[in-house]
């Protein structure tokens, strides 16, 4: 028996993670500009990480303190800091790599010193008509409180006011929400360049015209700096407070919140440095980090290609189901047949364009839905609010508690109360994170009821970008039940039972656990047993303890698991059969899969729930099995694609090393370039056999004899 340890801290497999998406900045085979937005997203990734991961460590630390308890947390919180400088000096090397393979493509991204005389001209008169108006500087003085303005989404230009040796100090807030990070300058005519600079470094360009004539100074500098706030609240449990006052309670809560991170240019001024650390009340557990001259790298997601094509990934058009595009309408198409789609291979328009009918169909009764993120400008939200104008019954739970979209929640939960939309905000503590929309429709003098279960969010700008499973059918028990789940959100505290769906806290834990116990049984048993698992993240020890019993009694255990794995596979005597990969490509992998295989017959379940403890226990979350066998085994096709992959995946371990699975003598294979042609490739064999009984029933009408002149009289007198 191993005598290692049997989990990864969370926290730092979360770092290994976002090392992958720094891979794949470094990887040169990925297009040039998808190299500086992954950039970007790695800085979007650590912001996070900071808000959340880091706070909640820094609380179990303080808490540890007060009560006396032991010090792991104050190792872990060490461990954190050398892994995140580290990853921090990996970030800048690499980011002065990619500017200058950017220059040999004839893009620069240029400081304020490096402007040629006509870019000057140029770049003062668009400072002051379209930036001088968004900005106001902060004075920094004994009256003022930084904490209570100073926003964690954005990073500022820290002023230094020197005349003799008194010095002044000033905040501007870099106004990214008014104007975009990047702006293109005129060049030449006839030259081939094309030259960018960050709208920080405009700032820096055009001090003097923001401070001259109100301050006296000798000289003027500005150093970037940037503060990261505790994500968590606590919300009020006062009788007389409705949820919605809460979290708008809890949000305030937040934007005053204490720091976890501070992070400045590294040449700033140490007494400068010292100012803004005892202003913003940074004590020796947060994280002071020197970084370089910009922050909020996260806009980088978004920088823009002035280059030549190749430079970006070459799109890959989604994909229109059959099934869909064969019918007359959504409703026909799903009554027809149970229907996979898998985003953004597939379309998210077969999704919009359903509740789009459901919205004026005169047929359709009700639609229920519950969203935790939607897009800003959402098709979704409006055609509810078209079937309420339109007389329908709507319902729609709106998740609060959304971490970072609680405020656009609670604008689309009044804009909906407004429109007539009967709102549901479920019970504080227990997050909504199920995907589910339900559409009843009267059909022949009956009900007939639609439903949409996903891994997904009903977010159509996510939908492009994230992979993603729905299944779409009108199963009189599936139905039933996903119905169920509705009731049981308005009353959480009502009994109820579920037979086929997995519903979080309901049975999540129990079927789980009864499911890998089968999978043991059928193994001792000398049956066909295994288990392939793909899920975001995997920290809950339970079932990790289940898997390690599994992998025990022989049990092979495959698993894809995009972020953090508190399982450790290899361990002698422990995990020797589970073997555990990661793939961080173009799209990011998000959906919940299980495959079990039964002995022979396999039980595929697809789900919005994680392997967390806060998914299994207190949330509400719905795994739905795969009742068809065509889909249950497409999805065990992407599921098998992904395993097989050699270019993207790499090999979790206890080591965190995030070594890439070795090819050897196999060909390359790139799981999500590879998924999209197999589904591509399955679409047109769907619109192939369709023709085909097309033309066999032509055919055979074709071949039946034409009715004799007896019995054409025949016909005729009977009409």
């Amino acid at each position: 028996m191993s005598t290692e340890p049997l989990y990864q801290e969370k926290e730092l497999s979360w770092l290994s993670f976002n090392e992958r998406v720094l891979q794949e900045a470094a990887d040169k085979s990925v297009p040039l500009i998808e190299r500086v937005r992954f950039l970007g997203i790695f800085s979007s990734n650590t912001d996070e990480f900071y808000q959340v991961r880091f706070a909640d460590v820094k609380r179990r630390l303080l808490i540890n303190e007060e009560q006396g308890g032991d010090q792991g947390a104050k190792q872990l919180l060490s461990k954190i800091q050398s892994r995140v400088l580290k990853l921090n000096q990996d970030f800048d090397s690499l980011y002065n790599e990619i500017l200058l393979e950017m220059a040999r493509r004839h893009i620069f991204l240029v400081n304020e010193q490096q402007l040629d005389d006509n870019q000057q001209v140029w770049l003062r008169k668009y400072f002051r008509n379209a930036i001088l108006p968004h900005v106001t500087p902060i004075l920094l003085t004994a009256d003022i409180d930084l904490l209570e303005f100073l926003k964690d989404e954005y990073s500022y230009l820290a002023i230094e006011m020197q005349q003799n040796q008194k010095k002044r100090y000033a905040l501007i807030e870099i106004p990214t929400d008014q104007l975009p990070r990047f702006i293109q300058l005129p060049e030449a005519k006839g030259k081939r360049r094309k030259t960018l600079i960050l709208l920080d470094n405009i700032l820096r360009f055009c001090l003097d015209d923001i401070f001259s004539g109100f301050f006296e100074y000798d000289s003027l500098a500005a150093y970037s700096m940037k503060m990261t706030r505790d994500a968590e609240y606590d919300l009020s449990l006062e009788v007389e407070h409705s949820l919605m006052e809460q979290m708008s309670e809890g949000l305030n809560q937040r934007l005053t919140a204490m720091p976890v991170r501070f992070v400045y240019q590294r040449d700033m001024p140490a007494d400068m440095v010292d100012v803004l650390c005892r202003m913003l009340k940074v004590s020796s557990y947060d994280s002071i980090i020197p970084g370089g001259r910009y922050h909020n790298f996260k806009d980088f997601i978004g920088f823009p290609n002035v280059g030549r094509n190749y430079l970006e990934n070459k799109p890959l058009p989604p994909l229109d189901s059959f099934h869909f595009t064969n019918a007359r309408n959504a409703f026909e198409a799903i009554k027809a047949q149970d229907i996979l789609l898998y985003y953004p291979y597939h379309t998210f328009n077969h999704m919009t364009e359903l509740v789009r009918q459901a919205a004026y169909d005169p047929k359709v009764l009700g639609i229920k839905i519950n969203i935790y993120r939607v897009a800003k400008n959402s098709r979704i939200i409006e055609s509810m609010i078209d079937a309420a104008n339109n007389g329908k019954l709507v319902t729609v739970v709106v998740e609060l508690q959304a971490r970072f979209d609680e405020e656009a929640n609670i604008l689309w939960a009044r804009r909906l109360t407004e429109a007539g939309v009967h709102v549901v905000f479920g019970v504080p503590g227990l997050k909504i994170h199920s995907k589910l929309c339900l559409i009843t429709r009267r059909e022949d003098d009956r009900l007939v009821r639609y439903a949409h279960i996903g891994t997904g969010n009903f977010h159509e700008k996510t939908a492009r970008i994230y992979t993603d499973f729905t299944l779409m059918t009108c199963d009189d028990e599936i139905t039933a039940e996903v119905r169920q789940v509705f009731g049981y959100i308005e009353n959480p505290y009502r009994p109820v039972k579920f037979r086929h769906l997995i519903v979080s806290p309901r049975n999540s834990r129990s079927r789980l656990y009864d499911l890998i116990d089968r999978e043991i049984a059928h193994a001792k048993q000398g049956l066909k047993a295994g288990i392939i698992l793909k899920v975001n993240n995997l920290v809950d020890k339970g079932l990790i303890n289940m898997l390690y019993q599994a992998s025990g009694a022989g049990v092979e255990i495959k698993l894809i698991v995009r972020g953090m794995c508190a399982l450790i596979p290899g361990l002698k005597g422990i995990s020797e059969n589970i073997s555990a990969i990661s793939i961080v490509d173009r799209f990011l992998e998000h959906p919940r899969v299980m495959v079990f295989e039964n002995s022979g017959d396999p039980e595929v379940i697809i789900s919005s729930a994680d392997w967390m403890t806060r998914n299994i226990d207190n949330r509400i979350e719905v795994g739905c099995p795969i009742r068809d066998p065509a889909l249950k085994q497409r999805i065990i096709d992407i599921l098998n694609i992904q395993l097989s992959d050699t270019v993207k995946a790499r090999i979790i371990d206890k080591e965190m090393s995030n070594q890439y699975v070795p090819r050897g003598n196999r060909r390359k294979i790139r799981s999500q370039i590879e998924i999209y042609d197999y589904l591509k490739q399955t679409e047109k064999q769907l619109r192939k056999k369709a023709k085909e009984a097309e033309k066999a029933e032509k055919s055979e009408k074709a071949e039946q004899p034409a009715p004799t002149e007896k019995v054409e009289k025949a016909m005729m007198n009977n009409d």
